[in-house]
């Protein structure tokens, strides 16, 4: 089995050995490489091509969401997860809007972070509750202002408005396919043509426009 390729983008060595003592138990995800500033960790992704990088916001130089917008920009494959001490309102949006696949305090647990990292490698989107709960509330309140007449004009199918309120509601591919009773490569191809249709990047995305447009609730109090 191949191993997931993870790359670690921190200014502070020891959360970084921390986040490797974490994952090097485990045999499915190995550690590349590591980098100290949002350049760094650029000139580290092109080189390594990790599967996934573990993005830091505040590093000296450049930041970790400039850092994530020139590395979706460039390596769009590679799936990044901002990892922060604070959820401040704006870095978790600017984090969505730069294609970062998840977004997560650093306080998290060391099997969450394990379980974390296989999700997001599955292609799952990662957000704590209290994230989702901000997302909820910003784009509720565009959503109120937003003219009810533009929420049909999205283009989607039926069918593909259910799957983007499963993904809202933060399923899996698998976990569409099984309520919808459809195959999970058929779910996928729906949420490839979601992405399409909406000019979205990632599942993140996807859950935040569902959010905006009153598509999808996102219930954040439950588990």
């Amino acid at each position: 089995m191949t191993a997931i390729r993870v790359l670690l983008a921190d200014d502070h060595s020891l959360f970084r050995r921390g986040v490797a003592g974490a994952l090097a138990d485990h045999a499915d995800i190995e550690i590349v490489g590591e980098a100290t500033d949002g350049l760094q960790a650029i000139a580290k992704t092109r080189e390594l091509i990790p599967d996934i990088v573990l993005m830091d916001i505040s590093m000296p130089g450049m930041n970790g969401l400039e850092a994530t917008r020139q590395i979706k920009a460039e390596l769009p494959e590679v799936k990044i997860v901002i990892l922060t001490i604070a959820e401040e309102d704006q870095n978790l949006f600017e984090a969505i809007k730069s294609g970062a696949q998840g977004y997560l305090l650093k306080d998290v647990e060391p099997q969450h972070l394990v379980e974390m990292v296989r999700g997001v490698f599955r292609g799952e989107a990662p957000i704590s509750r209290t994230a989702a709960a901000k997302i909820l509330t910003e784009f509720s309140r565009h959503a109120r202002e937003a003219d009810a007449g533009d929420r049909s004009k999205t283009g989607l199918t039926p069918r593909e408005r259910e799957v983007l309120g499963l993904v809202a509601g933060g399923a899996t591919n698998k976990d569409i396919a099984a309520a919808l009773d459809i195959s999970p490569s058929t779910a996928k191809n729906h949420l490839q043509n979601i992405l399409a249709k909406l000019h979205l990047e990632n599942r993140v995305q996807a859950a935040a426009f569902a959010f905006r447009e009153g598509l999808a609730p996102i219930r954040p109090e439950q588990s």
